[in-house]
């Protein structure tokens, strides 16, 4: 069961390791990233990263998918984890029972696509006209699509961000 699933740049990193998993209550993490699946370098830096309390999977989306949708996940207490929206995107259309989408921070460090300038759209959110159309997908989805850092932040609908 997907208990937490967030777009984060980073992917696994300390309020990751320390709040939200401990405030989740998973056993297990699902990184779906095609380029820290593709790095053995990227794959042992996330998992050193990550709670000794939780098995850590570090997948291409494809392959996230498949492990998602594996039955033998449903009494898994999962967090999953993206670094950008239309990753995002892709998970949410081939993955059923997420119960709502996290959006941590994303815009400031991911790589700029040529010809597509980043625009801040709040506190640790910054997106190209390309990143806008993956969020307003989500959204479309009827799934909450919520801003949140840590655990102890209130909650911001991202809906009014991307309108």
């Amino acid at each position: 069961m997907i208990k937490f699933f967030r777009i984060d740049e980073r992917l696994i990193h300390g309020q990751i390791a320390i709040k939200w998993s401990r405030h989740t209550g998973v056993d297990h993490i699902v990184v779906a990233n095609d380029a820290a699946a593709a790095s053995p370098i990227v794959q042992k830096s996330l998992k050193m990263a990550a709670p000794s309390t939780c098995k850590t999977a570090i997948k291409s989306v494809e392959d996230a998918i498949k492990l998602l949708n594996d039955p033998r996940c449903e009494p898994l207490k999962c967090l999953v984890l993206v670094n950008s929206p239309e990753d995002a995107v892709k998970v949410v259309e081939h993955v059923k029972g997420i119960p709502y989408i996290n959006i941590g921070n994303y815009g400031r460090i991911a790589q700029e696509k040529p010809g597509h300038p980043r625009k801040r759209y709040g506190n640790n959110i910054y997106a190209d006209d390309i990143e806008v159309e993956s969020f307003k997908k989500l959204i479309a989805t009827g799934l909450k699509c919520i801003y949140q850092t840590t655990p102890e932040e209130p909650s911001e609908d991202i809906t009014k961000l991307f309108n």
